[in-house]
């Protein structure tokens, strides 16, 4: 739907709800024409967080407080908005601009970044859902808000490089180095430990040690949850006076703080590899019950079950890209693992000299192929020869076509490589002249999404994302170790797995797989066809000694109409 022109008047259930970084943010448009991207936790007072109820010139000059530090952050109250007025902490974002450290920290940390705000609230979030081991306390991340206007490069203070950098490492976000990016949070009672030390009854000779005391647990409560702060100080610790000028403490004895700022919060390195591993057995357990029975609980308010053509999928928008993603199965788990941010700049390898088919492995160390669908376009076969009138006439397969078929065929009990995803890109091209073949266009026109949108249109491109064949789902699932290696038939032969002959004879056995099943692959060849070497170097074969196939093409195939 189109983002509305304020937070008022709106239900939230008709909100635009953009997840990044892992992060839930419901997102509006403010009445200048910025955004403001709200968090579960700043959703109860989002109209407080208009620019307009604290941002406004004259109010924010007069119920601003400047706070101490290197960065530009305020205290400053809201207007009141149904008798209801918050106190929130708004900070300008420094990413992409120098950290300013000291010689030691800068040895120690040399490549340290300021975060970006969704980065920093990212960050936030899963250290304080950490609760299994204890909670930090924090002040609350309510809101990001980016206002319009747009600032000339000197005036950010950023490098474009650094930027560039950002941008390279999370493609999942919108990132414009000339657009100021400012943090809501909510602000805690309090002062930090320096300050409120000096309105207490303590002896001035024991200041040092308590805040080096409490500056190390700070340390240490951020280390057992695998967080750190590259430039922890004393500043960022928060705690309050008792009534007796001591410092409040917990019911243990220890002293009571929260922590704040955290610009440059980062994961230490044991729960990065952590974090990682973590994803990928949730992707791999997630693989081998997604076509389980649909989840009972409702699905996240912007993702949807949906079925076509018999297959299940978790549809949703790609914010990064304003594009559409369909992945199959029945779990919304699984569809964060396959935006297009998560593999479209990795790394990636050439498979195929006509097509374009590309391996890569995801930011999630995912191993998948990518194709670019030929939908739409007119196969480039002889019209003068039978089978390339037959090929022409049938035309090549949409990418639900495609993931249907593929998925009858293993109901079938034929083997194929596994359909994952289908991405629809955001890039929207003016005209659909490009169209040669606009059958399966018209042949698609009832098929609508959750919307009401054709799920096939002709003026985008779209993506057929596919498993890359390195063993059964269920078995990574229970050990996350490859059981096997994939080498397409033609491959297989030119390396001296199996013979000319044994190439053309398993030829002829998957044209009557493909019968047995009902279907023809009206152009068969040796690399639409995977076979399977075990860890011993060794083909796979079936019980009758044959090697095993794996079907990985489908753009040509169809159920027999002989």
């Amino acid at each position: 739907m189109d983002h509305k022109s304020s937070i008022s008047g709106q239900k939230c259930d008709q909100v635009p709800i953009v997840s990044m970084l892992g992060v839930d943010y419901w997102h509006f448009t403010t009445h200048d024409g910025g955004d403001i991207y709200v968090t579960k936790f700043g959703l109860p007072f989002a109209e407080n967080l208009l620019p307009e109820n604290w941002f406004e010139r004259e109010w924010f000059d007069q119920n601003r407080e400047r706070l101490l530090g290197t960065s530009t952050v305020y205290k400053v109250q809201t207007k009141a908005v149904a008798e209801r007025s918050l106190s929130l902490v708004v900070k300008w974002c420094r990413v992409g601009e120098q950290v300013p450290f000291d010689t030691l920290t800068l040895n120690k940390f040399a490549m340290a970044e300021f975060n970006s705000p969704y980065e920093e609230f990212s960050l936030l979030m899963e250290m304080r859902d950490g609760s299994d081991i204890g909670r930090i306390r924090t002040h609350k991340p309510l809101a990001i808000y980016v206002p319009s206007e747009r600032l000339k490069l000197w005036q950010t203070g950023r490098s474009e490089s650094k930027i560039a950098q950002k941008k390279a490492k999370h493609r999942d976000i919108e990132l414009d180095v000339y657009r100021q990016y400012i943090l809501i949070y909510e602000w805690i009672k309090g002062a930090s430990v320096v300050e409120v030390l000096d309105q207490t009854s303590i002896p001035k000779e024991k200041h040092i040690e308590i805040v080096e005391q409490l500056t190390k647990k700070a340390t240490l409560d951020l280390a057992t949850r695998g967080f750190r702060v590259l430039d922890m100080k004393p500043a960022h610790i928060i705690v309050r006076a008792t009534d007796d000028k001591n410092l409040m403490t917990e019911p243990s004895g220890e002293i009571a703080y929260a922590l704040v700022d955290f610009e440059l919060l980062d994961r230490t390195p044991e729960h990065e590899l952590n974090v990682k591993q973590t994803r990928r057995t949730q992707y791999l357990k997630g693989q081998s019950r997604r076509f389980g029975q649909v989840d009972s609980s409702p699905f996240p308010s912007h993702l949807h079950h949906v079925n076509i053509m018999g297959v299940d999928y978790v549809f949703g928008h790609t914010e990064s890209t304003h594009g559409d993603m369909w992945v199959a199965g029945n779990l919304p788990a699984l569809f964060d693992f396959f935006l297009p941010e998560r593999w479209r700049r990795t790394k990636r390898v050439v498979l195929s000299k006509t097509n374009e088919v590309y391996y890569t492995k995801t930011k999630d160390n995912i191993n998948i192929v990518w194709k670019i669908s030929r939908v739409g376009e007119k196969p480039d076969f002889d019209p003068a020869d039978a089978r390339g009138r037959e090929i022409i006439d049938a035309g090549y397969n949409s990418p639900f076509e495609e993931f249907a078929l593929a998925l009858e065929l293993s109901r079938k009990g034929v083997s194929t490589v596994y359909p994952r995803a289908i991405y629809m890109t955001g890039l929207e091209f003016e005209s659909a002249e490009y169209i040669e073949d606009p059958r399966r266009y018209e042949r698609h026109s009832a098929l609508l999404d959750p919307e009401g949108k054709p799920v096939l249109n002709s003026h985008h491109n779209y993506i057929t994302i596919w498993g890359f064949w390195n063993g059964l789902d269920e078995m990574l699932a229970e050990e996350d170790r490859p059981s096997c290696e994939g080498i397409n038939l033609d491959l297989a032969c030119q390396s001296g797995y199996i013979s000319r002959n044994d190439c053309e004879s398993l030829m002829e056995v998957a044209r009557e797989k493909l019968a047995d099943a009902g279907m023809e692959d009206l152009n068969l060849k040796g690399d639409h066809m995977i076979l399977s070497i075990d860890r011993n170097g060794l083909l796979v074969r079936d019980s009758l000694g044959i090697p095993d196939i794996r079907f990985c093409n489908f753009e040509l195939m169809r159920k027999n109409q002989r």
